[in-house]
């Protein structure tokens, strides 16, 4: 069913922040056995941001809450809401959503984190679409960010290729709504969840089980036919709780993994190419910040504008699935 609720939930800002440091796929070919061009044949990625030598999660977080509140002209006390997607807190407690709410001298309201992996911002967008629309909650942030980077192991060539660090995020609002199909903020939000894939996209270490961070492991083709093969489903719940299509879309927003993903899962839900932003290039996969970012650099570079129709999709380990039809 599409929301009908008296509020709903408007994306005021989104911002964006990328660590200095660049890793090009040329100085990954020194470290490890690979090449450029075996890299963007099968991911599409050329290059990544690494953060700094003590530049946290959290920092980067806060640098693009920061952003996303200029674009939405807003104060930092003036939310009341954090929610922070990652998998890679600064610390085991307290949450990385707590630390950037100090950062930016917010004291009032809530702030946690929510682990969903890649699909972690979705998440987290629908989570605090929860909050707006019961009114108990004015305006939110909500913030992918992640520091991959920490969890790689630089010695195997088939995952410390894919994944780079950053943050993106977006403030939120609740808005009168009439519950039409034309107003802006979010229309629809769809989440699913297999906790049965485990061994096919997992870090090997936690707190509890051995006491250590641990490093990504990943069974690439088995994550591949998974992504392309199960998770449209949340993009078609989208359509048929609100009757809209493919072809009423303006821009398809997907999670930045692997472009071979990107295009064959835009593919079958048929949504023309020339509506799929991409960012993978750029980034490479920046796992709860990646559907963040993109959206960033396509509100920057003018693609998105008031009133588009925006289709955000994503999948993680675990694994994890959603999506969210936003009209911005």
């Amino acid at each position: 069913m599409p929301h009908s609720s008296k509020f709903r939930s408007v994306v005021r800002g989104v911002g964006a922040y990328l660590p200095e440091k660049i890793l090009t796929n040329k100085e990954l070919a020194e470290l490890v056995d690979t090449s450029d061009e075996w890299i963007v044949q099968r991911t599409g990625i050329k290059e990544r941001h690494i953060a700094a030598k003590g530049e946290t999660t959290s920092m980067l977080g806060a640098r693009a809450a920061r952003a996303a509140l200029a674009e939405a002209d807003l104060k930092a006390e003036e939310i009341d809401l954090i929610i922070v997607a990652t998998s890679t807190p600064d610390w085991t407690f307290p949450s990385t959503a707590t630390q950037i709410q100090a950062e930016l001298g917010i004291h009032q309201g809530v702030a946690f984190d929510l682990q969903a992996v890649c699909s972690g911002f979705v998440f987290a967008l629908a989570t605090a679409d929860k909050f707006l629309r019961s009114g108990s909650h004015k305006r939110a942030l909500v913030i992918g960010a992640e520091t991959f980077s920490r969890i790689i192991d630089w010695s195997d060539r088939t995952t410390c290729v894919l994944f780079g660090d950053g943050a993106g995020a977006v403030v939120v609002e609740a808005v009168a709504s009439q519950g039409d199909m034309n107003e802006r903020g979010i229309l629809t939000t769809h989440l699913r969840s297999d906790g049965r894939h485990r061994s096919k996209l997992h870090v090997d270490g936690g707190p509890s089980a051995t006491q250590t961070v641990g490093h990504l492991r990943m069974e690439g083709k088995e994550v591949f036919r998974f992504a392309v093969g199960q998770v449209t489903d949340v993009v078609k719940d989208a359509f048929a709780a609100t009757g809209l299509t493919a072809n009423d879309l303006n821009w398809f927003v997907p999670h930045q993994a692997n472009r071979r993903i990107i295009d064959m899962s835009a593919h079958k839900l048929g949504i023309a190419p020339e509506k799929v932003i991409a960012t993978v290039h750029l980034h490479g996969n920046t796992s709860a910040a990646s559907v963040p970012l993109a959206l960033s650099v396509a509100r920057q570079d003018g693609r998105i504008k008031n009133g588009d129709l925006v289709m955000l999709e994503a999948v993680g380990g675990g694994f994890t699935w959603g999506s969210a039809l936003v009209r911005w």
